[in-house]
């Protein structure tokens, strides 16, 4: 099992910044990427950004130049480091953790953490 705990949301003005934290625990060691996903109301969830186990990084277009994934291993956290905000940006934002167990992958979710961006 993996436990994921998203904070950092919160209601900031068009043009503003926000850090996003996703904080792992359980089976961590077996995790191959982390996936910040977001979700506005009315609307699929959709990936906003990922970071593989390997380092490597993958970025959704609209948020390519101004989201920047990263990780402190010491703290088993992901961040997701947001600038020049747009309100349409605001949405809940959830992080997903992939474990591997032999050639299965399992999905965990984090319970969200709300970004509200105004204009």
């Amino acid at each position: 099992q993996v436990q994921l705990v998203e904070s950092g949301g919160g209601l900031v003005q068009a043009g503003g910044s926000l850090r996003l934290s996703c904080a792992a625990s359980g089976r961590i060691s077996s995790i191959s990427a982390i996936t910040w996903y977001r979700q506005a109301p009315g609307k699929q969830r959709d990936l906003v950004a990922q970071l593989t186990t390997g380092g490597s990084t993958d970025y959704a277009d609209s948020v390519k130049g101004r989201f920047t994934i990263s990780r402190d291993n010491a703290k088993n956290t992901v961040y997701l480091e947001m600038s020049s905000l747009k309100p349409e940006d605001t949405a809940v934002y959830y992080c997903k953790a992939d474990r591997k167990s032999g050639n299965i992958v399992w999905p965990y979710w984090g319970q969200g953490t709300q970004v509200t961006v105004s204009s």
